[in-house]
């Protein structure tokens, strides 16, 4: 007998990191500031770009804006998943900072900073999806 689970199409999950080799979540849930930020090799004038949210308000002390929060977790899943393909740190920072020919020649980067997060999910969910 067949359970729910075993029929669900597996695709569905193709937005959560199978692991976090990275250590880019904390067990609180919350991302780890630091490391996406350094990946990414934002500054915190780009992640107030990024995340929309004015340059003062960006901290990572215990009065996070949850919107920073909820933008950060985004970042964190997108690298995760990147690594999971990679399975190695330096390339994987490397692959976000470098221009992708099939991203019209933007870093992958500039494309979390100007609002494509959701066209850069779409596009590393598409390319594992593929290599499997």
């Amino acid at each position: 007998m067949q359970t729910v689970a075993t029929k669900i199409h597996p695709a569905i999950f193709n937005s959560i990191p199978q692991s976090d080799d990275l250590g880019l979540f904390k067990k609180s849930g919350k991302p780890d500031y630091d490391k996406v930020k350094d990946i990414l090799g934002y500054t915190k004038q780009d992640i107030s770009i990024a995340s929309g949210i004015p340059i003062g308000s960006i901290r990572f002390d215990d009065k996070v804006p949850a919107e920073l929060t909820e933008r950060v977790l985004e970042w964190a899943t997108v690298i995760a998943l990147v690594h999971s393909f990679f399975n190695d740190q330096t390339k994987t920072m490397l692959w976000f900072k470098v221009p992708n020919p099939l991203l019209g020649d933007v870093a992958p980067r500039d494309m979390i900073k100007v609002g494509r997060y959701k066209k850069l999910l779409k596009f590393i969910q598409t390319a594992l999806e593929e290599g499997r």
